[in-house]
């Protein structure tokens, strides 16, 4: 979710889930020890629990990293093992470092020494190289050995000190698809993370990766230990409320409006500060998604966000216009 996950995207999702713990988008380890920690790593403090996600391959850097992440009050710090963007793979970082798992396991130990929050790994089931018709048979199957493979690098991260694995559950294809396409392409197998499950009862499973109902996240969650949302719930965030609906019956689901009432206060913090507008209602499109008046409220939010003078005043009254556009629509369907 690099790109995506900045604190304001953070900062809206909390508005739906109380509880939900939230990860940022992939810093790398070298950002954050040499670069502006303040501008990379500054959050609101209504985002707790939130995870710090570092990109890395070497274990003092990400120890530093971690250490540094800890001090700002991240709540867990996620190695990623799973992006993969040739950007990514070309520094040595993301899903291509499955093909090192001692190097991985020195990095987890590392930063599980330097810091006393939880340290956790996200991965895929494994990794693949080459152009799309190449990998296509690599892609039709998943066999044992490839099993063996996941099971075993699990292992070793849960020697080396991490306290989950987060498995996206596909094959990530080095080199031959966009990271897009390594979203749609390389088919979902959930049943190799039940699989992992079944076999290290022991070890907390997290699973990742196509997850877009509520009744598919609770069948995840019956016999693994956690689900991670991504697209799906930044494109509709309801979602994310509604899970922690289902989860906890006495969860209360502020309004919409509510909910932009919250982020027009938050805007004109943020603005105070020198954040942009467009930078924070960029984030906020979907909230509206498959309801009556979406158009016009992401028309608002996105255009009258870029327009000279904008100010929080912008989301109240799209806030304002979904509504009436809702009322509306009621009205018309009576």
């Amino acid at each position: 979710m690099m790109d995506w996950t900045d604190r304001h995207c953070r900062y809206f999702l909390r508005g739906f889930s109380p509880a939900t713990l939230l990860y940022t988008e992939m810093i790398t380890a070298a950002a954050v020890t040499r670069g502006n920690t303040q501008r990379l790593l500054a959050f609101d403090p209504e985002e707790h629990p939130v995870a710090l996600q570092l990109g890395g391959s070497d274990p003092g850097e990400l120890a530093t990293a971690a250490r540094i992440g800890e001090a700002f009050g991240y709540d867990e710090i996620n190695l990623n093992c799973g992006c993969p963007s040739d950007r990514v793979a070309s520094g040595a970082f993301g899903a291509c470092l499955m093909r090192e798992p001692q190097r991985v396991a020195e990095c987890v130990a590392a930063m599980v020494a330097a810091v006393r929050i939880p340290v956790t790994v996200k991965m895929r089931i494994g990794v693949v190289s080459g152009a799309r018709r190449e990998v296509a048979g690599a892609l039709a199957g998943f066999e044992e050995d490839e099993f063996a493979a996941l099971q075993a690098f699990v292992a070793l991260m849960r020697r080396a000190g991490s306290q989950a694995a987060i498995v996206h559950a596909r094959v990530a294809v080095l080199g031959g698809l966009s990271p897009k396409e390594n979203r749609e392409v390389p088919p979902l197998r959930y049943a190799v993370v039940r699989r992992l499950k079944a076999a290290m009862p022991d070890t907390p499973i997290v699973l990742n990766g196509g997850v877009r109902t509520v009744p598919s996240a609770l069948d995840a969650l019956s016999w693994c230990d956690g689900v991670m949302l991504g697209r799906e719930v930044y494109h509709r965030p309801l979602f994310l409320a509604q899970l922690a609906q289902a989860l906890t019956p006495r969860t209360v689901t502020p309004s919409r409006e509510a909910l932009l009432t919250r982020m027009a206060g938050y805007a004109e913090r943020q603005l105070a500060a020198g954040h942009s507008l467009p930078a924070i209602t960029r984030h906020m499109l979907g909230l509206y998604a498959g309801e009556a008046g979406a158009r016009a409220y992401r028309r608002l939010m996105s255009e009258g966000a870029r327009a000279p003078g904008a100010d929080a005043q912008v989301i109240r009254r799209a806030a304002a216009s979904a509504l009436e556009a809702r009322g509306g629509a009621h009205e018309r369907s009576r």
